[in-house]
């Protein structure tokens, strides 16, 4: 079994998909969180000053999703199929495009209240309407077993709750999905376990 060593702030963010995925398929790692105040150092150590990185016996990769298909790629949590995959992937993508536009690191708090307010009230609902009616009667988003697409929408409305808290008042069934994947006991221990932070 490989060395891994998972490096990200202390919060979910951007590592927390990895940090599901281990938990799921019972992976050991390091998950080691480094404080702000040692992020200037730490950056320019690392390939394209980016985190989370990801260690396997001392090779560092970058990019979380990148990371997420790495270690998914032969088991069902990508998809059952090719083609089950690509939709996978597709939802993924929606999810992380949509997240990717909320302005995190802006310094400039009236600008970034602005946006996040903007992006909560206009654009959040036509994505969650999308989402509704992809999932439709199904358990879960793609096939008859949870994957990927499913593990990022519980981190992503997660963040999103913290921000919005009735953000999902009107749709029953993206709820219902949360509830499903905090209910696998292997996601259900890790959320047990994992420090208790904002995002």
């Amino acid at each position: 079994m490989p060395n891994y060593k998972l490096t990200y702030f202390n919060m979910r963010g951007r590592a927390e998909i990895i940090r599901y995925i281990f938990a799921y398929l019972d992976i050991k790692y390091e998950d080691h969180r480094i404080e702000q105040a040692d992020w200037p150092e730490i950056k320019s150590t690392l390939p394209f000053g980016k985190i989370p990185i990801l260690e396997i016996d001392g090779l560092k990769l970058h990019q979380s999703l990148a990371i997420a298909r790495y270690l998914t790629k032969n088991t069902d949590l990508a998809g059952k199929t090719e083609l089950e995959q690509c939709q996978v992937d597709a939802i993924v993508d929606t999810l992380d495009d949509f997240m990717s536009r909320f302005p995190w690191a802006e310094k400039k708090q009236d600008i970034k209240k602005q946006t996040f307010n903007e992006l909560l009230t206009y654009d959040a609902p036509q994505l969650l309407q999308d989402l509704e009616a992809y999932l439709g009667e199904r358990e879960w988003f793609i096939g008859n077993s949870v994957t990927l697409a499913d593990f990022y929408w519980d981190i992503c409305s997660t963040t999103l709750l913290v921000l919005k808290p009735d953000l999902l008042d009107t749709h029953r069934r993206l709820v219902m999905l949360r509830k499903k994947v905090q209910a696998i006991p292997a996601i259900t221990d890790w959320i047990q376990r994992r420090p208790q932070t904002k995002l």
